[in-house]
């Protein structure tokens, strides 16, 4: 009990103290982790051989992520990704593989071995890629959004690939108590026949995809009702561990398994649940398995082997980099996108771990030659940080625009309303839009602006929303609605101006700055502009009235006269600032209108205050009984002010 107790001492200070200086230097959690796993391992030897049966247990945090994955994609979503998922996916597993086992047969490997290696080698690190797309706000651009695609193949991919390679064991060297054993684990599959090993492979998925959809929602209506929320997590932990648990006994991938019960679920209405109570489980599993692949980095095989290790990781990096950086051109994926999209899957993968692990024992590739291409996955994986890093210094100021901006994001979403800024103004519309499950896009141009409604579950977009080929992949062609709320004056001015001449007959409503700015957006046919601050500045009035001492009836009278008012004197002045020149827009004449307004303005509230109302009036007080019925006696054309 001690020892294990120290040993979780060491690997939780170690993430404590490499992590955050990690982040303070720009390097990202996944690599802090890494050199914590490194330095407690081989460097001090603080931990050893418990490290392989540690990851074991910490891969279940890839089970946990791909889980919340498949929480966010509804299955009309995977629809719309098929063409990168089975064409983009399905193009790079094959060629890699293809061209890593011809390169070992090369080497002089048999054609066994050599598919072997192709396979495993064909995969990228879903954790890797997706913690560090998570933490610099990488999902949402086109480079991001296919390497996803590819990811969620090779995951899926694994599959077929568990049951390929025991058929790849040279004749004679599968023993019969080796035959169907897989780990050496449980297994509902053992010794069964392809067509009945078929039907109950079919039989988990079905059951996977009818608890989700048909008992999910029962229980967890059930467990809430409780109140408890510890009942409700341990809920939710059960959940994902059996199905990982029932995709284990039938020889499948439990992310796999996990990642499918994700996506039934993600139109249910306990999703966001379900995503606070495992987020914590999944981020400290992550860690802990990102430390054990760097304590688990064997210093005496790589010094024995120093040259060849570090030839092969180069080799396959570079190899993987050249074919991803081949397939984004083919598909069109340009620019900076391309180069995120090769350099963040160059590497190998967590479950070549697995793969390798199988492989073994099922005779298929010896001790030996698995030591040397687990420190090749390892250092790969190792390495992986410091290619983002490259991204980051080397590639994105290439492609920056004159603003310093990043090329703008995959838009993969649509919604009946567009909403071109997503600052404080934008998000009020934005929120009460949803609120009433009204679908919108959000575009705007400041990343950590993005970013932050991303986290709280707004799909928002990085991108210049004057772009006329960005509005088209938002579906302003389908739009019902836009809503104008970027800070540049200028910007908004040319926007409506553009989609009132683009599309003339999609609404826009507009945030203007102040008089001049709604003149100019009415100007260039804005449907409906508001000022900025008018409404908050005029409740703040109307509540000054009545810390005064007006009774708060008279102060919303009041209220509602001024903003009448208002209305009337800017359609006034609007028509006079129409008449005038470029020049005389914005000299005197349009100020001596303002100040008439102003004048007017006055003498209608001391004509108001003089209709009977008195000022000693202490509150609001319901009309007297039979009040309604007066008011229907009152003759409507004989005036009257019905003052108290």
């Amino acid at each position: 009990m001690t020892g294990y107790l120290l040993s979780a001492f060491i690997y939780l200070c170690a993430a404590c103290i490499a992590v955050p200086v990690a982040k303070r230097l720009g390097l990202g959690s996944v690599l802090g982790y890494l050199v914590a796993g490194v330095v407690i391992g081989p460097v001090l030897g603080l931990v050893g051989s418990e490290t392989t049966e540690i990851q074991h247990f910490a891969e279940f945090g890839v089970v946990m992520m791909l889980f919340l994955v498949g929480l966010e994609l509804e299955p009309r979503m995977l629809w719309t990704m098929r063409t990168r998922l089975l064409g983009l996916g399905g193009l790079q597993v094959l060629a890699t593989s293809a061209l890593f086992a011809g390169a070992a047969l090369l080497l002089g490997l048999g054609w066994r071995q050599a598919i072997a290696i192709g396979l495993l080698l064909s995969l990228s690190s879903t954790a890797i890629v997706l913690q560090t797309f998570s933490e610099k706000g990488l999902g949402g651009t086109e480079g991001g959004r296919s390497a996803f695609s590819v990811l969620l193949f090779q995951d899926i991919a694994v599959i077929p690939m568990l049951a390929l390679i025991p058929l790849l064991a040279a004749p004679g060297l599968l023993s019969d108590s080796d035959h169907g054993a897989g780990h050496g684990e449980l297994s509902l599959v053992a010794h069964l026949d392809g067509w009945a090993y078929a039907l109950v492979v079919v039989g988990a998925v079905a059951a996977v995809i009818g608890v989700g959809h048909f008992l999910s929602r029962p229980l967890f209506r059930f467990v809430a009702e409780t109140g408890l929320r510890e009942a409700f997590t341990a809920t939710t932990l059960a959940l994902v561990i059996g199905i990982a648990v029932l995709m284990s006994l039938v020889g499948l991938s439990p992310a796999l398994g996990t990642f499918l019960a994700g996506v039934v679920l993600a139109t249910s209405e306990f999703r966001h649940e379900l995503e606070t109570d495992i987020e914590p489980f999944k981020g400290l599993l992550l860690g802990l398995f990102f430390i054990t692949v760097g304590a688990g980095i064997q210093f005496p095989v790589l010094q024995e082997n120093l040259a060849v290790v570090l030839g092969l990781t180069a080799g396959v990096m570079l190899v993987k980099g050249l074919i991803l950086f081949g397939l984004a051109m083919l598909f069109g994926i340009r620019r900076s996108n391309g180069w995120l999209f090769a350099l963040s899957l160059a590497q190998a993968g967590e479950f070549g771990f697995v793969l390798l692990s199988y492989s073994q024992q099922n005779h298929v590739l010896e001790g030996e030659l698995v030591s040397v291409l687990a420190l090749v996955v390892a250092l790969s994986m190792f390495l992986t940080p410091l290619l983002f890093i490259l991204y980051d210094a080397l590639v994105m100021p290439r492609y920056e625009d004159n603003s310093g901006q990043r090329e703008a994001d995959h838009i993969d979403s649509r919604g009946p309303v567009i909403v071109a800024g997503s600052g404080r103004f934008g998000q009020v519309v934005n929120r009460l839009l949803r609120a009433n499950n009204i679908g919108t896009v959000v575009l705007d141009r400041n990343p950590a602006q993005v970013q932050n409604l991303r986290n709280v579950k707004i799909p928002s977009y990085f991108g210049d929303a004057t772009r006329p080929d960005l509005l088209h992949s938002a579906g302003i062609e389908e739009a019902s609605l836009f809503v104008v709320a970027i800070d540049d004056r200028a910007q908004a001015v040319e926007l409506v101006k553009h989609l009132k001449h683009a599309h003339p007959k999609l609404p826009v409503l507009v945030r203007a700055f102040d008089r001049l700015h709604h003149y100019e957006l009415e100007d260039v046919g804005a449907d409906f502009v508001v000022y900025e601050a008018y409404h908050s500045a005029l409740e703040m009035g109307t509540e000054a009235l009545r810390r005064l001492g007006y009774h708060p009836f008279r102060a919303e009278k009041l209220r509602v006269a001024f903003d009448e008012q208002e209305r009337r004197g800017r359609a006034k002045l609007y028509e006079a600032w129409r008449e005038k020149s470029e020049g005389e827009k914005y000299g005197t004449t349009h100020t001596e209108l303002y100040i008439q307004l102003n004048e007017t303005m006055a003498q209608i509230m001391r004509a108001d205050r003089d209709d009977g109302h008195t000022r000693l009036e202490r509150g609001w007080t319901p009309p007297p009984r039979g009040y309604s019925d007066k008011l229907a006696d009152v003759d409507p054309d004989a005036g009257g002010s019905g003052g108290a």
